[in-house]
């Protein structure tokens, strides 16, 4: 080794699903023996050069006894997590002469180090692997463990290894593989976990009996896009009817499974290794906390179950039992389609497109049932309901007024599975993408009302009815232009070329949670 040396290995920087390419600088040169890390890194990265100094030891490679210093460039950009312990090894090897540069060209390293030289992989291999390809890289080391998941990855050529004296003799140095003292117990078995398509699809629309209706407006929501609000006493099957509105969803289409699955490996939620495909179901408590249902952290910025129900379905159950302040937090995702993130460093953003369903009872005391009647005031009725803002539920296309079933509800037989209405729904969102394919719309959810009223094909008489209960107050100028996205999609279940004035009447009711007069 020279008097004075300097290498550079390469990893990847995420700030939500954004990554950057970071140049590990590594200079060894005279001076007292120190190992300094600077880069703007945070408290889990700072503490990585005391795992890579371990790691070296461990493994015969004293390189350490120089003064070395570690840059991650660029040094403005936040950086943080354990996923460059593996670049600035081979940094510190390479600087060190023990390693040749040639085969890190082109490549980045995403590992994490155990004290023994053990490689393990990180959060967000995924989204990081992506970053990187699109800049050009397409080579990647990786640990064993997550090759798979890099692997989901076109182009890219992935190399994993179990151990950093594996990585050190692919490249053509020399290590020792450490030999444990005593006896290191297995570690236990994790419980299974269901992914997040085992925990959307467990279940079948067949289940739900008796509400034929709800059904219904449940399969409409699926084939428009459209929000949903399911409010009625408790036994009604509301849970049971949201729950399963994303087994009659279609399948994910390519960029839509690749974001989705960059979302859960970076939120650690993933447990798969293919892409997900059958659209995700987040049900958070009515506990929940702003940061667990939009994503928070701090140096770290984690997505919430807003962005993790991505071309899925966010539930909330019980939803007027959620803080008003976390619900109102949702206006914003479902306007845009995507939650940003601010602190004071750092700006974090994530894609945020799903169908919200809210279930709630009327009243606190659940509501008059035949069993027995409502003992709740009408003022405690208003307070209870007030939770769901004016501007919130403003943004729902339908609601659904239920009941428990009775029993001549029950003799009607069951309903159609979710096999059979996810072909319905499957066949009119086709005829959308089809009506819409010069358009940057996808699903009838997604029109804006200036296009709808003017480009779209429909009635004009229809339009004026509507405007004209606008300026009644009918209806607000956004519950208007709902209206004509659900008679689009009532025309596309029907297989009609557009809607006609029956669906007026049919998409206030949706809208409105009942019957509606003429306009």
């Amino acid at each position: 080794m020279s008097a004075d040396a300097l290498a550079v290995a390469r990893s990847v920087a995420l700030i939500g699903l954004e990554g950057a390419l970071v140049d590990v600088e590594t200079h060894v040169g005279r001076g007292m023996v120190a190992f300094t890390l600077v880069g703007l890194p945070d408290a889990s990265l700072r503490e990585s050069k005391e795992r890579v100094r371990s790691a070296l030891q461990s493994c015969g490679l004293e390189v350490l006894d120089s003064r070395v210093t570690v840059n991650l460039s660029p040094a403005g950009l936040p950086k943080s997590g354990s996923g460059f312990d593996a670049a600035i090894a081979a940094s510190v090897l390479i600087a060190a002469g023990s390693l040749p540069p040639g085969p890190f060209d082109g490549a980045v390293l995403i590992a994490e180090l155990g004290l023994d030289g053990s490689m393990r992989p990180v959060r967000g291999i995924l989204p990081a692997l992506i970053a990187a390809r699109s800049q050009g890289i397409d080579r990647a080391v990786v640990a064993s463990d997550g090759v798979d998941e890099a692997a989901l990855i076109p182009g890219m050529d992935v190399v994993g290894f179990d151990h950093l004296a594996d990585l050190v003799a692919w490249a053509g140095g020399k290590a020792a593989r450490p030999r444990a003292r005593g006896s290191r117990s297995a570690p236990a078995a994790e419980p299974a976990r269901r992914t997040p398509e085992e925990r959307g699809a467990a279940s079948d629309l067949a289940d739900v009996r008796g509400q034929n209706e709800a059904i219904g407006a449940l399969e409409v929501a699926a084939a428009g896009g459209h929000h949903l609000f399911l409010v009625g006493e408790p036994g009604a099957g509301k849970t049971m009817l949201a729950s399963r509105l994303v087994t009659i969803l279609p399948e994910l289409d390519d960029a839509t499974a690749l974001t989705s699955t960059s979302l859960h490996s970076l939120a650690g939620e993933l447990g798969t290794t293919r892409l997900i495909r059958r659209p995700p179901l987040q049900a958070p408590h009515h506990s929940a906390t702003m940061a667990s249902l939009i994503g928070g952290g701090t140096s770290v910025i984690l997505p919430g179950a807003a962005s993790l129900a991505h071309g899925g379905v966010l539930l909330l159950d019980e939803a007027a039992e959620f803080s008003p302040s976390v619900l109102d937090a949702l206006r914003q995702p479902l306007e845009d389609g995507e939650i940003t993130i601010h602190r004071s460093k750092i700006r974090a953003r994530y894609p945020a497109k799903f169908q919200l369903v809210l279930a709630s009872n009327p009243c606190p005391c659940g509501g008059s049932t035949r069993a027995r009647p409502c003992t709740c005031s009408s003022l405690a009725r208003r307070r209870y309901m007030s939770r769901l803002s004016g501007p919130l539920l403003d943004r729902i296309d339908i609601t659904v007024a239920m009941r428990a079933p009775t029993r001549a509800d029950l003799a009607v037989g069951p309903g159609p599975s979710s096999a059979q209405v996810r072909e319905r729904v499957s066949a009119a969102r086709q005829r959308a993408r089809h009506r819409l394919a010069s358009t940057p719309w996808r699903v009838n959810a997604e029109l804006p009302g200036r296009w709808l009223r003017t480009e779209s094909g429909i009635d004009p008489r229809i339009v004026d009815s509507l405007d004209r209960a606008v300026d009644r107050g009918t209806v607000s100028m956004r519950g208007a232009d709902r209206v004509l996205r659900l008679m689009w999609t009532l025309a596309d279940l029907d297989g009609r070329p557009a809607p006609d004035q029956c669906d007026v009447a049919r998409a206030l009711q949706l809208r409105t949670g009942g019957p509606h007069g003429d306009l």
